[in-house]
């Protein structure tokens, strides 16, 4: 392989290898620090609270969880693994999967710790925008599907790349209208 500079104003290398055809002018943002992530390292093989990080996180100092703040019934820490800088999550200390098995008071606190940490990123961060959410189980894209935890995601405009952003496309696996049809027809 070899690295050459393709565009003088920015600072980033085009990489090119023989025989892949012509070379992409694509920028690499390479973050190694997430394949431990993509292998699986260190993610429990027992989805029980002995081996779960979530359970064993509260336990340790503030520095050594990469705890950003202790509520009563949760706590905010930061991503080991994150999609861009400042990346937290909001965690219960109960060991559940799903959000439907938090406490009033759980979700409460879950909902007023994930407004801080908005409010903080936005104090020390100055990100354009959030990504806020929860995955809940494997297929919906947790790591960690045995413990619930609620993502806090500073953006910035450009940051990532994702399907919509390069390729300009979304991909919706059923039409809006029989969306709109399934879920009005199920609410309350």
């Amino acid at each position: 392989m070899t690295r050459e500079q393709t565009i003088d104003e920015a600072p980033y290398t085009a990489v090119h290898q023989d025989g892949i055809g012509q070379p992409d002018t694509l920028e690499r943002l390479w973050t190694p620090y997430r394949m431990a992530y993509i292998r699986g390292e260190n993610k429990p093989e027992d989805p029980s609270a002995a081996q779960c990080p979530f359970c064993r996180i509260p336990a340790m100092s503030d520095e050594a969880g990469l705890i950003v703040h202790r509520g009563a019934l949760s706590f905010v820490v930061l991503n080991l693994y994150p999609y861009a800088p400042g990346h937290v999550m909001v965690c219960p200390y109960r060991h559940i999967a799903n959000y439907t098995e938090t406490t009033v008071e759980e979700a409460a606190e879950i909902a007023a710790l994930t407004k801080a940490a908005v409010e903080t990123l936005k104090r020390v961060s100055n990100p354009a925008g959030f990504n806020i959410g929860m995955n809940q189980g494997v297929a919906g894209g947790a790591g960690i599907a045995a413990h619930l935890h609620q993502h806090v995601v500073p953006r910035w405009v450009g940051d990532q790349n994702f399907m919509p952003i390069i390729g300009r496309t979304k991909t919706l696996p059923e039409l809006l209208g029989d969306t709109r049809e399934m879920l009005a027809g199920a609410w309350g």
